[in-house]
């Protein structure tokens, strides 16, 4: 049978940082940092615009402050599975900070919590004892078509904003405060590193052991404020130990691991020599910092693999070439939507 006869032959999955949304007359962070009706009009018609063009049937969704509105308008574009697993902080009755992130689904959430962290392991890493994570981190159980009940993490990792800043002081000189400010930013720059990374190391741990409990497939999505491949990150990646045979590696090992859905689509027969394409600019420079990861059922090359990667894509006509009228309230991310295709 051909495969494209199969319904729902093909599952997308999109990981999409909203930018601040937040429905007015709350401010984000800032007293006077309020949308206008007509400024929050045009943000929800922006993200609907982009749910009815690419129609993902999974979405994770990063810097939400108002989840209701959110799933409101999610489920006008056919997404009837929503969920939140914590609430952004308040002060003053209306000025909102520290958002969460949120899964929307076409297809049934079966169950929904948030990610625990392994505090002895936290604490033999080094970290302190009351560590955290800085945003909760979702998993959503999803029974998917062909393949059955998926884990689906959405993360909001660390942002690189330095942990600490040097606040000036008017006792020192204009040199001495610059000299001040940049040890601050040294110092507080690798502590934000550190939360990352540790973030990242007791998620990927809690990972595997909801795999070894459940052996159900895995997906990791989300901003992860980093480049996965700099060595902050570069351990969820990790497929390989030392003094594991290759028949070890492939007997066992690889149930276990996570793939860059990049990765995998340059792998397939699809893949035509395209250019990954940034998902954040900063000034000058361009980075990936949103990423879909995938574990071996989704890998065309694992034996047992149920779907393979189609195609891994960025959306970013609103960064590179932006139309004030049409994204004037868009977001500051390009949307990653992975596309994946049922095996035969």
């Amino acid at each position: 049978m051909n495969i494209a006869n199969i319904p729902n032959s093909t599952l997308k999955i999109a990981t999409f940082n909203l930018f601040n949304y937040l429905e007015p007359p709350l401010a984000f962070y800032e007293f006077e940092r309020i949308y206008s009706a007509e400024q929050w009009q045009k943000k929800q018609n922006w993200i609907r615009a982009y749910l009815d063009e690419f129609q993902p049937d999974v979405v994770g969704f990063q810097e939400v402050f108002s989840p209701d509105t959110l799933q409101i308008l999610v489920k006008a574009s056919g997404y009837d599975y929503f969920s939140v697993i914590d609430e952004c902080k308040m002060e003053d009755d209306f000025i909102c900070s520290k958002p969460v992130v949120a899964i929307a689904s076409r297809y049934p959430i079966r169950e929904v919590s948030a990610v625990s962290l392994d505090k002895k392991l936290a604490t033999e890493m080094g970290l302190a004892e009351n560590f955290r994570f800085s945003r909760k981190i979702l998993r959503a159980t999803i029974d998917l078509p062909h393949i059955g009940e998926c884990d689906c993490y959405v993360v909001h990792f660390k942002s690189k904003r330095a942990s600490f800043e040097h606040i000036e002081n008017k006792v020192l000189s204009g040199e001495e405060n610059i000299i001040e400010s940049l040890k601050a930013n040294v110092a507080g720059g690798w502590a934000s590193s550190i939360q990352r990374g540790s973030e990242a190391s007791l998620l990927m741990v809690e990972m595997i052991k909801r795999k070894v409990e459940t052996a159900k497939p895995m997906l990791l999505m989300g901003d992860f404020n980093n480049n996965l491949c700099d060595g902050i990150l570069s351990h969820l990646l990790t497929d390989d130990l030392r003094f594991v045979s290759k028949f070890d590696k492939q007997a066992f090992l690889e149930k276990y691991c996570l793939h860059d859905s990049w990765d995998l689509f340059q792998a397939s027969d699809r893949y035509q020599g395209e250019k990954r394409k940034a998902s954040h600019y900063f000034g000058e420079t361009s980075s990936v910092l949103d990423y879909i990861l995938l574990s071996c059922e989704f890998d065309a090359t694992y034996n047992k693999s149920t779907f393979s990667v189609n195609d891994c894509a960025t959306y970013d006509r609103h960064l590179i070439n932006p139309i004030f009228e049409r994204d004037g309230e868009s977001t500051d991310h390009g949307i990653v939507l992975v596309t994946l295709q049922l095996r035969s």
